[in-house]
């Protein structure tokens, strides 16, 4: 499922239209996006949580050329589902 796919499926069900539903799940997104810029952490109950993760500098390579290159500091998002989700 993608975002497209979200709006469709938010219009049908709640009987919303699409610019409706476009506007809800970009306000959800947009939370999410400030929460995680702010280092903070979202928790969805029965589903998993987002978070960010600080990475060092570190000394990698270049898979092309195999050239050493210094890899700086990092902040990425971070997934963790819940377990056994059954379909």
């Amino acid at each position: 499922m993608n975002k497209s796919d979200l709006i469709k499926l938010l219009s049908e069900k709640e009987n919303l239209t699409e610019k409706e539903a476009t506007e809800i799940i970009n306000l959800v997104f947009d939370g999410f996006t400030e929460t995680l810029k702010n280092n903070g952490r979202i928790e969805i109950r029965g589903f998993g949580s987002f978070s960010v993760r600080e990475y060092e500098a570190y000394n990698g390579r270049n898979p092309k050329t195999g050239k050493k290159i210094a890899v700086k500091p990092k902040k990425l998002p971070f997934f963790n589902g819940r377990q056994g989700i059954e379909e």
